[in-house]
């Protein structure tokens, strides 16, 4: 390998024969092979440029002279960058430069890392003096026509891309620069049709009438990226064209569009007919009314007509980057301005959004398979992605934020993400995908200037990409590879965040809010705060000004989405109470960046937030002490109950760092709160089923208790030896593990005292554990924690009730239940399960109580005993003035009625069917139901009942914050409760029929075969 060919290697030369070849032409014999590898060096495609070198040198010899430029600093001869970089970029530029040689001194403009934009106003002035046009004219009119025009005004146009290309290859960083490029490349497009208008009148001055043309305003509006002024190197430019007749007494309408669509015709030739001098781009109309179908011109009137009537839904998202462009400007920008309501207001259309959404779908789906895989614009996350997005996002929102009203993409992201549309880390992802994939688009198109949007796959050309998108100020040489690598990152970034925000579902609830709805002023906001069915519209507007005063970006937020969330709020039960909530919520987490995402992008938590908030105070209460709690809202795995193991995991690591009785018990008490809301939010939003929410809850008290007597044990126990153990036995609905939210703890205390220990003192400090067990518990603690919901304890059960010691020894249960126990007491001792403690003790105590309460027979005395004391019940334990009728725990086929006829079921049967040893009362109703001591029919009816009043007694307490066993009464209570157990809205006297019809179906079962 020949040293040269070393060097070619290194410099990033690819074709490295015919590089070789080319060196030895004569065109570059004289000049120094050093310098000029090094000056080739700079090029993004050395190959390229040494060719283009050559071909330059070969047909204007005298560019030998541009090959050198001066360092402004140093005064020193250096190699050209401007001119080596365009060598290595485009062909087709130098292709121009050797058509027109008297155009080389535009390489003599200094390379500069930071390049400034050229005003737009110099544009126009300089391509309306190439066609010999008075820039200071109201209505130019060209001084040249025919081919004359259109070679000057093409050469002219080229020289300023020539300009501009080598600023754009020169800028330290193509992403930075990109937005200037595009709104240059824009700026001179439009003055193109400036000076091919001005020679389109000077044309056309002679085929009509005198002062015909003159008398028609012409206006050009761009569209696309043109209009947006985001335009590609090499692109069709979409316009439109408006009319108007300038004065009486000059060219009717008919007339008017005649001329009108002349000059129209006439400036597509001047800038794309076949010359000497290649057309510069397409002129587009075809996104005007009816597209190719429709009139070329149309009045404003015309225009608005057919807006009004017959758009759409794509027509609108297209006006959305219309800009007057060239010609009349006054009557361009009347366009503009009577156009934009129509745009801003469009979203409101009945299925605005999704047809925008099944849009971008038809655009994907019709790419072809070749190329679905090269698609830089079209295919998934490319141009379009980002653009739909921003585009969408606009539409939904702008009608009532005036700041988003933006035609170019980067401009429109920066102030979405300035009001909070979009979140700060996606929006700074969505910008530097856009100007990545538009720099890639960019340095593809600039080589040959043709129309193309998919990516090269030759080698050479990659790695040639890979260098142009770097920049030159990256020392690195990037591969092909890397370039492929890269391109593939991004566009998984930028479909993730398209389906992210372009499928985001409160797009669609925002949309069909019309702009007077979507506004927060104080008329409008009363108004429609009253017709959503706020009680109290004056004070809900003080919580909604509370919320979105001042110009911080969470009431930008806030702005955006209260129209949204306002009526979310009013479709729960109390809206007025839920918006309360909702300010208390959002004022306690401030500026949570994820609490304010989490509204914006996930309309199921914000939904469901708002559901809850004005659906429970038990929940609205809890949140205001855990606010961070309001997270799990968009994400269900959070909302999952927590097991009891990973509760008491978590509790004996909280007790190994804070040993000390009063901090330990307050977290444990905290981590039970903690789990109630976990449990009521996930119940709320449809999550669990009712036995579900019971053994949730039930963990959540198990671990307490559990974690409470460890505590309670360790203080009494402090600096005196350990003389017994006590174990908890749930009983009641506690043992059967169906607790509601307004359950206490029904519990005996057990204790065995240890090998050697008197029973006395074993007595004493058991009694001293329970006190301090059952104290920590209920009593207040220090720090207070907040709307907590204590957990009372109830040892109620034990044998002699109230009157009978609070703890018993193992032994001193056995001897009473052999000796005195009641059949109440072994009725009891049916749903007693061991709830923390010695495992061993709980075996033992278990073993003991279970021939108490799986007799071998029930006799006759013990059966009327039971009967007895269940009417007693009815008539003694019913609250005064209660309605029987509607009371859920005692009262007509409530709670107390199932159970107590599935006990005695057990009480006769269990000895000899294992099946019904449960405490659970629907499994004991199954197991019956299987052993055949009740039919289906009866099953049904008292499982009905019972699941239906235990939903009551937990919907009281979410709806209320406060436990009740009473069906209520007050329509707005009962409506609550009726939404709670899945009645819709409105159905609160058909849920009142069903359960009293149900609850007097499951008592006339429960006395045919209690009392029969």
């Amino acid at each position: 390998m020949s040293s040269l060919t070393r060097t070619l290697i290194t410099l990033g030369f690819s074709d490295l024969e015919k590089s070789e070849r080319f060196l030895g032409f004569r065109e570059l014999a004289d000049i120094d092979r050093d310098e000029l590898l090094t000056a080739l060096k700079s090029a993004n495609d050395p190959d390229l440029a040494l060719q283009s070198l050559v071909r330059l040198l070969s047909a204007v010899p005298a560019a030998r002279g541009r090959l050198t430029a001066v360092d402004p600093e140093t005064g020193a001869a250096v190699p050209n960058e401007a001119l080596f970089r365009l060598l290595g970029a485009s062909e087709a530029l130098v292709d121009f430069l050797i058509r027109h040689p008297e155009h080389l001194d535009v390489l003599d403009t200094p390379a500069s890392p930071e390049p400034a934009a050229v005003p737009q106003g110099v544009l126009r002035d300089s391509l309306l003096s190439s066609v010999c046009a008075s820039p200071g004219a109201a209505v130019p009119v060209a001084g040249l026509t025919g081919t004359e025009a259109r070679i000057a005004l093409r050469t002219q146009y080229r020289r300023h891309l020539v300009e501009l290309a080598i600023r754009d290859l020169c800028a330290a960083s193509p992403q930075d620069v990109m937005p200037m490029v595009g709104a240059e490349l824009a700026d001179l497009a439009a003055a193109a049709l400036e000076a091919a208008l001005a020679v389109a009148r000077a044309e056309l001055a002679a085929q009509f009438p005198a002062g015909d043309v003159a008398a028609v305003k012409f206006a050009v509006i761009g569209m696309g990226k043109c209009g947006a002024r985001e335009l590609n190197y090499i692109s069709d430019v979409d316009v439109m064209y408006v009319i108007e007749v300038d004065g009486a007494g000059l060219p009717d309408e008919v007339q008017a569009v005649t001329v009108g669509s002349a000059l129209a015709s006439a400036v597509s030739q001047t800038i794309y007919a076949p010359e000497r001098e290649p057309g510069l781009w397409e002129v587009d109309a075809n996104l005007r009314p009816e597209g190719k179908d429709g009139p070329l011109v149309r009045t404003l009137g015309s225009y608005l007509s057919y807006y009004q009537r017959w758009a759409a839904d794509w027509e609108f998202q297209a006006l959305l980057k219309a800009r007057a462009m060239a010609g009349d400007q006054e009557l361009g920008e009347r366009f503009e301005h009577a156009v934009a309501p129509l745009i801003w207001t469009s979203s409101e259309r009945e299925g605005f959004v999704a047809s925008v959404q099944a849009m971008r779908r038809r655009v994907t789906a019709n790419i072809r398979d070749s190329e679905a895989g090269r698609q830089i614009k079209l295919g998934k996350g490319g141009l379009r992605d980002v653009e739909f997005t921003v585009q969408l996002l606009q539409l939904v929102h702008a009608k009532n934020d005036v700041s988003l009203q933006q035609r170019g993409t980067t401009a429109a992201i920066q102030a979405l993400t300035a009001a909070g549309y979009i979140g700060r880390t996606d929006a700074a992802k969505l910008d530097a995908a856009y100007r990545y994939l538009r720099v890639l688009e960019h340095r593809i198109q600039l080589v040959h200037m043709r129309r193309t949007h998919l990516m090269p796959t030759a080698p050479d050309q990659l790695r040639a990409l890979a260098r142009a998108v770097a920049g030159p100020m990256n020392l690195k040489r990037p591969s092909a590879e890397s370039l492929m690598e890269d391109w593939g990152r991004v566009k998984r970034q930028v479909h993730a965040l398209y389906e992210h925000i372009f499928y985001r579902p409160i797009l669609a609830s925002a949309a069909h809010l019309s702009a007077a709805d979507a506004a927060l002023t104080t008329d409008t906001a009363r108004a429609r705060l009253a017709a959503l069915g706020y009680r109290d519209a004056v004070g809900a507007q003080r919580h909604i000004e509370a919320l979105t005063a001042g110009v911080s970006r969470r009431a930008a937020l806030q702005r955006q989405l209260l129209p949204v969330l306002l009526g979310w709020l009013a479709d729960g039960v109390d809206p007025d109470s839920g918006l309360l909530a909702f300010r208390r919520v959002s004022e306690a987490l401030g500026t949570s960046h994820w609490y304010l995402g989490m509204l914006r992008d996930h309309q199921a938590a914000a939904e469901r937030l708002c559901h809850v908030l004005s659906s429970s105070r038990l929940v609205t209460d809890l949140l205001e002490v855990s606010p961070e709690a309001t997270a799990w809202f968009g994400n269900d795995k959070e909302l999952r109950p927590v097991a009891f193991e990973a509760q008491w995991a978590e509790i004996q690591s909280k007790m190994s760092r804070h040993p000390e009785p009063a901090e330990a018990i307050r977290l444990i008490r905290l981590i039970r709160q903690r789990e109630v809301l976990r449990t009521a939010i996930a119940d709320c939003s449809g999550l669990l089923s009712q036995d579900q929410v019971s053994k949730a809850l039930s963990d959540a008290d198990r671990a307490a208790v559990l974690g409470a007597l460890l505590v309670a044990e360790a203080d009494v126990q402090a600096g005196a030896p350990a003389l017994t153990r006590v174990l908890v036995v749930a009983m009641g609905r506690q043992g059967g593990r169906e607790i509601g939210y307004g359950s206490d703890a029904d519990v005996m205390f057990v204790h065995r005292p240890v090998d050697g220990a008197d029973e006395v003192q074993a007595q004493a400090q058991a009694k001293d554990v329970v006190a301090k067990l059952t104290s920590m518990l209920t009593q207040p603690v220090r720090p207070a924690i907040m709307a907590e919901r204590v957990l009372s304890i109830d040892a109620d059960l034990r044998p002699e009730g109230k009157n009978g010691p609070l703890v018993r020894s193992l032994e001193a249960y056995r001897e009473y239940y052999a000796r005195w126990s009641s059949p109440w007491e072994a009725q009891a001792l049916l749903r007693a399960r061991p709830m923390a403690g010695s495992d061993e003790l709980a075996a033992d105590f278990i073993a003991m109580i279970d021939p108490v309460r799986y007799p071998a027979a029930l006799g006759e005395t013990e059966l009327r005993e039971i009967k007895r004391l269940k009417a007693r019940m009815e008539s003694e334990r019913l609250p005064r003035g209660a309605d029987p009728a509607r009371h859920v725990k005692l009262g007509r086929g409530g709670l107390s009625d199932v159970e107590w006829l599935v006990q005695l079921w057990q009480l006769q049967n269990a000895h000899a069917e294992a099946s019904l040893r449960t405490t659970q009362t629907i499994g004991a109703l199954h197991a019956a139901l299987a052993l055949g001591i009740v039919d289906r029919e009866d099953a049904g009816v008292l499982e009905g009942a019972w699941r239906l009043a235990g939903k009551i007694r937990n919907a009281n307490v979410i709806w209320s914050g406060k436990p009740s066993d009473v069906l209520p009464s007050a329509r707005g209570d009962l409506e609550a409760v009726a939404r709670w157990c899945g009645y819709e809205p409105g159905n609160a006297a058909a849920f009142e029929e069903d359960y009293l019809g149900l609850t007097r179906r499951a008592r006339a079962v429960f006395e045919r075969l209690f009392y029969g």
